[in-house]
């Protein structure tokens, strides 16, 4: 994508509870781009403590060019577990940290400083773990979802419903048609344009129904469609749904590079007939992120 600063590419995120072996290990041997091991809303107070050294021994278990795709969940910075979260994972190297309830650029240069610090104590290259935040679980949060660009170690940026919906007072978030209500639409807007601004990708939120693959295609397609270049998701079923829909079809990879190539057989054309219709370079760009979503670039 255009602004992007560097190449980051991942479909499908699933969640995994923390204080689960048996389901980390069944998330880990799917085929999720990215694995997030939850010590957040999957573990309850009482547990965390367990969870955290269940995950920092799942981990060290697993050779480290798996660890990449092994992320963390912790919780919110302006807790009590976020240092001892963080504490107890970071030995362990997983690719990337989740920040839940992110109230802005600042939350995340805060996380930088304390993974720095660990970084350097445990051995890890520093800078080397990377930040997904979640920018709009929070109301503070929505004012500031265009605050992250030029962030240290942004790799990706995604929005939740449920934790907004609590945190205006919310009865319900969805409308009688069963799709999010306005407020909850402008969160993922927000996102959608924030993650542009910061020019990483952004990541589209769960979808809490796992049994209604058929549903998750369609919204999975059309938030692709919006911009969006993955989505969260609770359920192993889903992620081969995510990961099909978010992967460019041949038929539109063809498509892009017969625009691609147009333009190259006239450089210096700033707008030029295709088919009938006009393409400019805004449709030149739109086709080479294609084809580089598709490894054709």
């Amino acid at each position: 994508m255009t602004g992007t600063r560097e190449t980051f590419r991942a479909r499908s995120w699933l969640f995994a509870p923390g204080d689960s072996e048996r389901k980390m290990d069944k998330a880990a041997a799917g085929t999720a781009d990215i694995v997030l091991l939850d010590l957040e809303d999957a573990v309850a107070d009482e547990g965390k403590p367990g969870a955290r050294a269940l995950i920092a021994a799942f981990l060290a278990a697993r050779p480290q060019r798996d660890r990449a795709r092994l992320w963390v969940r912790i919780n919110p910075l302006d807790g009590p577990h976020a240092l001892a979260d963080l504490a107890a994972v970071i030995p362990g190297r997983p690719g990337g940290i989740m920040l839940p309830k992110s109230r802005g650029r600042q939350d995340v240069e805060r996380l930088d400083h304390y993974l720095s610090a660990l970084e350097v104590s445990a051995g890890i290259e520093e800078g080397s773990t990377k930040v997904i935040p979640l920018v709009t679980e929070t109301a503070e949060g929505m004012f500031s979802t265009g605050t992250y660009k030029g962030t240290p170690r942004l790799a990706a940026m995604t929005w939740g419903a449920e934790d907004l919906a609590d945190a205006v007072g919310a009865g319900e978030n969805r409308d009688p048609d069963g799709n999010y209500g306005f407020t909850y639409e402008l969160a993922r807007s927000l996102c959608l344009l924030g993650a542009a601004a910061a020019g990483v990708p952004a990541i589209d939120t769960i979808q809490g129904d796992f049994r209604d693959l058929e549903g998750l295609r369609k919204r999975a397609e059309k938030v692709r469609r919006d911009g969006y270049r993955g989505m969260l998701a609770i359920h192993p079923t889903q992620v081969d749904v995510i990961n099909a829909a978010f992967t460019p079809t041949d038929d539109e990879l063809a498509a892009a590079q017969e625009i691609v190539d147009l333009f190259a057989a006239h450089p210096g054309v700033g707008a030029i007939g295709h088919k009938g219709a006009m393409l400019d370079r805004p449709h030149l760009s739109r086709a080479q992120a294609l084809l580089a979503a598709g490894g054709r670039a």
